[in-house]
């Protein structure tokens, strides 16, 4: 039994391959479905193609990589259709090594992420879009706020005659357009 290749370096991942049962088992997907992506270019086995009846495609760890990714946005409910235009965006723009990618989704969308200020939308043409971290906010505010001079709450007893005082005029203002 081979030990699978360390993802960080690069290189090793070609010496060896697996089969398409393997991969299978790997991604957790069916055999159908890695056949069918194999023959219509979606994750194309780099080691080896079949070339012909009774060859053996060969998967590299990277295309296994690529492969679970496609079953986890099919899983989020991204259609195959997507997830396909997605997979293109990224080799058009020259993005060899799919599995060296963050690629994140909405369920419809699928947008391929460089750092947390960096998104860009595959399906929009890569528009770039933007995220907003609620912990980063909150942690940026904290920081503001420590800066800066802050005022006791009003206290429960000193807000009730406002809020009295606000209803009685608006009771007063109805009243006077009633009567007038």
């Amino acid at each position: 039994m081979s030990q699978p290749p360390d993802p960080d370096h690069g290189g090793a991942e070609d010496a060896v391959g697996y089969r398409g049962v393997m991969a299978c088992h790997a991604a957790g997907i069916s055999y159908r479905q890695l056949d069918y992506w194999a023959r219509t270019g979606l994750v194309v086995p780099s080691v080896r193609d079949a070339s012909g009846s009774g060859t053996q495609r060969l998967y590299s760890f990277r295309d296994m990589v690529v492969l679970k990714v496609v079953k986890r946005l099919l899983d989020a409910g991204v259609s195959l259709q997507n997830i396909r235009k997605a997979i293109d965006a990224l080799r058009s723009r020259g993005v060899a090594d799919l599995a060296g990618i963050t690629l994140i989704s909405d369920g419809t969308s699928v947008y391929e992420c460089h750092s947390p200020e960096e998104v860009v939308d595959l399906l929009q043409g890569g528009q770039g879009v933007f995220g907003i971290a609620i912990a980063g906010a909150f942690k940026e505010i904290q920081g503001t706020l420590s800066h800066l001079p802050a005022e006791p709450a009003v206290e429960a007893d000193d807000e009730a005659p406002l809020l009295d005082a606000a209803g009685d005029e608006l009771a007063a203002r109805r009243a006077r357009r009633r009567a007038g």
